[in-house]
Parts: structure tokens; C-alpha cells; sequence
């Protein structure tokens, strides 16, 4: 028997397929705003998910954090290592498991890079309601929740 889709099933469809396209949108504009630093929309989200936490992070917390794959964010970590962006520190808690910390000129380029992005995002923003976009977010929070608890 194949299930047919509700009016609201149709409707969720069509706003996963828009996220989709607005996430391949975000990635290239990512990379247009950090190209100028040597950095990536990937090397920017890994250290934005440090920055955030104000802590320093393992690596598959900043996975987690980001719903990403932890091998990818050891890819990631490395790159950023190798650049000076980051710096790995010894974790007392889990000694195969390094802190991830930001060193001054990761600190540096990603203040730029921010900076860069509030302009971008500023632009973007004007002219839509602060209220519409709290509600979106609310909606789309529900929805990656509620996905997240589906077993298929």
C-alpha cells in the first residue's frame, strides 16, 4: 500500500525542499564571505560551534552540536590545525579525545569574518519581520525535533 501525502505532508515537503536549496545557498555565500581569509563555509561553522560555546570542544562535540559527521570535523580540525586557526589541547577528561580551542589568529579571522557576515545578513533582513522570522525558526526547530525522534 503505498501512503499518500496529507495537504500539511505536501506542505512540509515543500518547505524541506526549500531548506534544501536555501542550504546550498547559505554554503556558497558562506564561502564568498570566508574566501578572503583562506576559510571555508565548513572551517567557519567548526570554529563558529567553539566560538559559541565559549569552551573549548572535542571534536564529536562540535559534531553533535553542528549535526555533522564527526569524520568530517576531524578533516575539518586538522585543516584548521594546520592553518594555526585552532590549536588542540590535552583533554584531562578523554586523553584520545583533544580540546578544540581557538588560538589569536583564528580569534582575528573570524572577527573579520563576522563582521563580513553581519553586514551580509543585516541586508538580508531588512525589510522582514522580526516576528515572522522567530516564528519560521520555531517552526523549523519543531521540525528537525520531531524528526529527530521518528524511528523509520
Amino acid at each position: 500500500m503505498i501512503e499518500k501525502r496529507t495537504r500539511t505532508g505536501e506542505a512540509l515537503t515543500e518547505l524541506i525542499l526549500e531548506t534544501f536549496r536555501l542550504n546550498g545557498e547559505m554554503l556558497v555565500a558562506g564561502n564568498r564571505l570566508t574566501k578572503p581569509h583562506n576559510m571555508t563555509s565548513a572551517r567557519w561553522q567548526v570554529m563558529g560551534a567553539v566560538e559559541l560555546a565559549g569552551t573549548p570542544l572535542t571534536v564529536a562535540q562540535i559534531a553533535r552540536r553542528m549535526g555533522l559527521a564527526r569524520q568530517g570535523v576531524q578533516r575539518i580540525v586538522n585543516d584548521l590545525n594546520r592553518l594555526g586557526m585552532i590549536a588542540l589541547e590535552d583533554n584531562l577528561d578523554h586523553k584520545r579525545a583533544p580540546l578544540v580551542t581557538i588560538t589569536k589568529q583564528g580569534a582575528k579571522v573570524l572577527n573579520e569574518i563576522n563582521k563580513a557576515q553581519a553586514v551580509w545578513v543585516n541586508k538580508i533582513a531588512d525589510g522582514l519581520g522580526e516576528r515572522q522570522l522567530t516564528q519560521t525558526l520555531k517552526i523549523l526547530k519543531s521540525v528537525r525535533e520531531r524528526s529527530e525522534h521518528i524511528d523509520l
